[in-house]
């Protein structure tokens, strides 16, 4: 496959509902692993590649990125869409491989990783069942390059955010919530007494999220 992953494979043959986490700049394919046995009682398959960029952190480490940073400046889009092509690539190769449920498909980003969340999402809302943006933001640009924006009213969206976050400023989430309801998705948002990470709380309200959303939705008589 194009790029390094990691996998959690809950019991059983599946198909399992499946969620594709796309970790933060600096981080690795390890990072949001460890959610897997605290979602939805460990039975998301949980699917974790690796940003193709590489991150020096000090002391001779390397992390991994999806695109590289620009400061307080925009977005480089095209180098969005670019990681945003290898991950398509990766998960059209995923679902040959593994025991994923294609109706039961959601995606999880954090940081960085949400925005890839949101470039894979909004572009093509009606292959996943659901899109939790985590510590991250929604570049308004991105917006421009999907024509089928109001697709997406179809596409169940969480933003979670802290509002101590040190890295990514809880006015930019606020900002991407306002970006998002414009265009009528239909969305949560959850702000909690925490900074750039993910706590106790924050983890048990993104857990029932997926249940009711991606595992277990409810289905409206037609």
């Amino acid at each position: 496959m194009n790029l390094i992953h990691t996998l959690y494979e809950p019991p059983g043959d599946g198909p399992h509902p499946t969620l594709l986490t796309l970790h933060g700049w600096g981080a690795n394919a390890l990072d949001l692993l460890g959610l897997a046995p605290h979602l939805c009682g460990g039975t998301l398959l949980v699917l974790c590649p690796q940003g193709p960029i590489q991150v020096p952190i000090g002391g001779g480490a390397v992390g991994y990125g999806w695109f590289p940073l620009t400061g307080a400046g925009p977005v480089n889009v095209q180098a969005v869409l670019e990681a945003r092509e290898q991950l398509q690539t990766f998960l059209a190769e995923a679902l040959g491989r593994y025991a994923i449920d294609p109706k039961k498909l959601a995606l999880l980003g954090f940081s960085q990783g949400g925005v890839m969340a949101y470039s894979l999402g909004l572009g093509e809302p009606e292959r996943y069942a659901g899109l939790a943006a985590l510590s991250s933001w929604l570049p308004r640009d991105l917006l421009n390059v999907f024509p089928d924006v109001p697709a997406t009213e179809q596409l169940p969206v969480l933003i979670q955010h802290g509002s101590q976050d040190e890295l990514v400023d809880a006015g930019r989430a606020r900002q991407s919530v306002e970006i998002l309801r414009n265009v009528n998705v239909p969305l949560t948002y959850r702000e909690y007494e925490m900074g750039h990470q993910i706590n106790a709380e924050s983890l048990r309200d993104l857990s029932t999220w997926l249940q009711e959303k991606v595992v277990s939705p409810i289905q409206l008589a037609s």
